[in-house]
């Protein structure tokens, strides 16, 4: 008995499709964390409530 079951193999059109959509997703998450971080540093640097040196 086998009882590893495992999903059939996908065709080459239908991989290159998951490879550009998860590259599109990925951009997408990059373009938002950077954002994001901008809008951290911009408020960091305008709340002035770091330690004084």
């Amino acid at each position: 008995m086998n009882d590893d079951v495992r999903t059939p193999q996908a065709s080459p059109a239908a991989a290159q499709t998951r490879e550009e959509r998860l590259a599109a997703k990925l951009r997408e998450n990059l373009r938002r964390r950077k954002a994001q971080a901008r809008a951290l540093g911009s408020r960091d640097d305008a709340c002035g409530d770091g330690p004084a040196d």
